[in-house]
């Protein structure tokens, strides 16, 4: 696990990253998975879940090895321009490097879906993405309410519910737990998309679910990203 630091143009301020491998593997000569936190959190937040040693062990088990980068994206921006001079999104588009598959939690979920629809545009879809406890929202009082949006245009052109024909579903994984307030947007999201594989098990918005699910999908991520799956 190694930690940096740039000075990112497209946020307007120094960025810092992590990249974890698996135990036994230099994180330069892998594939790369993008995790984005959710809201509140910042790089830390995929290591505080344990997602190095979850992504050893599938590697251990027979997953092929990639490695997972985690990167600040703003405490709650839900990875979109927002800010004048801070645009996440366009971060994650241009300055990280090669990507070939992202997974995000809660608020990192919806930026994640933001990015499967960036890359699709540009004709480079992502290999994997998976969406664990998406934050979306069906309407604008909701999503207002979070005031993170700019106007009702901005959150259009943003939420993953209006644009679910823009992201590989072949590519797609949902995860949530059946006690998660975003259960309903999440079986929404899974009807809609019919993704490759969607699991609505018990837990809630919390820890300990996410912790619980993150070897199934790091394991759903390394299988598409080597073409294994």
């Amino acid at each position: 696990m190694t930690t940096t630091k740039f000075t990112s143009t497209a946020r307007g301020r120094e960025v810092n990253v992590i990249t974890m491998a698996p135990d036994g593997h230099a994180p330069g000569e892998l594939p790369k998975c993008v995790a984005l936190h959710g809201r509140g959190g910042d790089v830390n937040w995929m290591v505080s879940l344990g997602v190095q040693k979850f992504l050893t062990g599938v590697v251990r088990a027979g997953v092929p090895p990639f490695a997972v980068i985690s990167v600040d994206g703003g405490q709650d921006t839900y990875w979109v321009d927002g800010e004048p001079g801070d645009d996440p999104q366009r971060m994650l588009l241009t300055e990280l490097g090669p990507i070939q598959a992202a997974f995000g939690i809660s608020m990192g979920a919806f930026g994640a879906l933001r990015f499967a629809r960036s890359r699709r545009a540009d004709k480079t879809d992502l290999k994997a993405v998976g969406a664990i406890s998406p934050a979306l929202f069906r309407d604008w009082p909701t999503a207002e309410s979070k005031h993170v949006f700019a106007d009702q245009a901005h959150w259009e052109a943003n939420e993953p519910l209006r644009h679910i024909g823009e992201v590989d579903r072949t590519s797609l994984g949902v995860w949530c737990g059946a006690s998660d307030p975003f259960i309903t947007v999440a079986k929404a999201l899974a009807n809609q998309a019919r993704p490759a594989t969607s699991s609505f098990t018990p837990g809630a918005h919390d820890g300990a679910y996410w912790s619980g699910v993150l070897p199934e999908v790091l394991t759903f991520v390394g299988r598409r990203i080597s073409g294994t799956a």
